[in-house]
């Protein structure tokens, strides 16, 4: 049986637009299964609630960095399918940048 990791929500915050556009890298998805890829992602470290996720995916299609289309689920239900733009990659690549720079510098303060 695999050891259950508690739930991290302190390192959620500030990341949850990383997290979605990181989701969305590979192909759209409804909100849910943003949600979902995240938690499969981190092996169930993060879970990212439901009120964080749209108030995020909102801001993110205001900024552009996404873009959304009604569009039938695999069970026939209507859902929001989220997609990353061209600006959206293009933040995704100097967000994961940053995250790695900051990583970095924590793992210098951390091991001293």
């Amino acid at each position: 049986m695999a050891k259950r990791h508690p739930q991290e929500p302190d390192a959620l915050r500030g990341s949850v637009d990383l997290l979605i556009l990181k989701a969305l890298a590979l192909e759209p998805m409804h909100g849910w299964g943003i949600g979902l890829r995240i938690e499969q992602v981190s092996r169930g470290r993060l879970d990212v609630n439901q009120g964080s996720l749209y108030p995020a995916l909102q801001r993110l299609e205001h900024q552009d960095w996404i873009g959304s289309t009604w569009q039938s689920t695999e069970n026939n239900r209507r859902a929001r399918y989220y997609a990353l733009t061209k600006e959206g990659r293009k933040a995704l690549g100097e967000e994961v940048d940053r995250w790695k720079r900051f990583a970095a510098t924590m793992a210098l303060v951390l091991d001293s």
